[in-house]
């Protein structure tokens, strides 16, 4: 079953009703894409499943690395959950001083 691997969308059992209300189960699955998304504070691409509604919210909230420090861990996949730990690392370092040669 397809899953999004950064807003933990998946399929949905919904009912299809006819006009004489008969009832019929069936399944919506969410439009998946393998995509590779930039990280800038990792400085490289990285490859996730993703939905389309959830690209289109990553350029809403200003790239993934925005995105994935606000999702909730129990929506990630574990992929994701180690991409969130890097950024989270990388961004708490500080920044290496440059030397300045004479």
């Amino acid at each position: 079953m397809p899953r999004c691997e950064l807003s933990g969308k998946g399929p949905v059992v919904k009912n299809l009703v006819s006009h004489s209300n008969i009832k019929t189960k069936s399944t919506a699955y969410p439009n998946i894409q393998s995509k590779r998304v930039y990280s800038q504070a990792l400085n490289s691409f990285v490859n996730f499943k993703l939905a389309t509604s959830t690209l289109r919210t990553l350029e809403h909230k200003g790239g993934l690395d925005s995105y994935i420090l606000k999702q909730d861990d129990k929506k990630l996949s574990k992929r994701a959950l180690t991409v969130k730990n890097k950024i989270k690392s990388k961004l708490s370092r500080p920044p290496k001083a440059k030397t300045a040669k004479k």
